[in-house]
Order: C-alpha cells, then structure tokens, then sequence
C-alpha cells in the first residue's frame, strides 16, 4: 500500500495521524516505510526524537520534495506499506503521490476553516482520480470536542465531506492532549499508557481504512 495522509489545511493532525498509522502497521508485522514530504518536517522530527528512545522500534523514513512519482515508484518495490506525510497544502508533493497511492486519507476538523477546502480537495481528487482511478479515498475528522452537547458538530463536518462526494470514516478523533504528548518525545498513542481511548480511535480507523490485514 502507499497510503497518502494530507490536504489543504494545516493543523488538521495529519502527520499524527501518519505517524501513528506507520506504527500501527509495524505492530502488524509490515514493512515500512515513512516519507515526510511536508516543508515543515514535523514527521522528520518526531523520527529524531524516536531514535534517541532505545525502548521503541526505529522507523524507516525519508525526506522527499517536488516530484515524488518516481521516488515513489522506487521505494513501493522494496517496502510492503509507505506511508506519506503530504503535509496542509496543496504542493507539488501531494498532487504527484495522488496519482500512485493507493490510499488518500483526508484529516478535517469539524471547523470552518477546514471545511471550506473541501472545495479545492474535490477538485484535486478528481484530477488525481483521471490517472489514478483505483485510489481509494477517505475523509476522517479529527480534534473532535469530547462533550456530547457537541456531536451535531461532528455529524455535520461529515455531512460537508459527503456533499463533495468525499466518503467520512465512521470513525474520529478526539481533542485529547495524549496526541501532542506522544508526539513530542517520538511516540505514537500505543506506546503511551495513559489513554486507552487514544489508542482505541487510531485502531478503529486503521482498521476501517485499511481493512483487515
């Protein structure tokens, strides 16, 4: 699989979700393989800070900018699984691994601001979809309030994403502060104690997304 994590909108928890999607297909016994291809490299970040932890398995990964078709191409035939980090915005990055994964995974928090590419979003995927028809495409929300006075807000966000033709998972993420802990010191939510509901929501959507394995 080459599984595409990004959008339009920054702050969206899309390389969270990239970096907590490749550990949990390496507890799966897969190999793979991290690509950060966001200017801001917070994923090549969160590599450095988990290589200094001698207490968890090291992560392959690489940096890539521009064009990344080829690179791509390249590296899917010596690893099962890639998982890219596109980053929040439209690059030049994101629209050439659109036209080669497999999997898109778009992250939108039930928020305006976010909402609003939508619009961008539906056009990008159809044009990736002109070359690559068989990629496999999915919203998911994410930072979503804990408060059950909330949910309409949750139910709405998806609603948005299906007026573009753009298919919801089921499946959110919370606004939980074990993200940005874990993330901080080259964790994922697995490998933290804490929060069982944390590791729960990842799974639930790895598994909606991915099927099983």
């Amino acid at each position: 699989m080459i599984i595409l994590v990004g959008g339009e909108k920054g702050g969206s928890g899309k390389s969270c979700l990239a970096q907590n999607l490749a550990v949990y297909l390496q507890a799966q016994n897969r190999d793979i393989l991290l690509l950060d291809a966001d200017p801001q490299g917070t994923t090549t970040d969160w590599i450095k800070e988990r290589d200094e932890n001698d207490n968890v398995k090291s992560i392959p990964s690489v940096q890539a900018a521009g064009n990344i078709r080829q690179i791509l191409m390249d590296l899917s035939k010596r690893y099962q699984d890639i998982i890219i980090d596109a980053g929040g915005q439209d690059s030049e990055a994101l629209r050439s691994a659109m036209t080669i994964a497999t999997h898109m995974l778009l992250p939108f928090r039930p928020k305006r601001r976010d909402l609003k590419t939508l619009v961008h979003v539906e056009k990008l995927i159809r044009l990736a979809k002109a070359v690559n028809p068989e990629l496999y495409t999915r919203a998911v929300i994410t930072q979503c309030p804990t408060l059950p006075s909330q949910s309409q807000r949750i139910l709405d966000a998806k609603d948005a994403c299906e007026s573009f033709d753009l298919i919801p998972l089921n499946n959110f993420t919370c606004n939980r502060n074990i993200y940005d802990d874990a993330d901080e010191n080259g964790l994922s939510v697995f490998e933290m104690s804490s929060d069982e509901k944390a590791k729960q929501e990842i799974e639930h959507i790895a598994k909606e997304f991915l099927g099983e394995l």
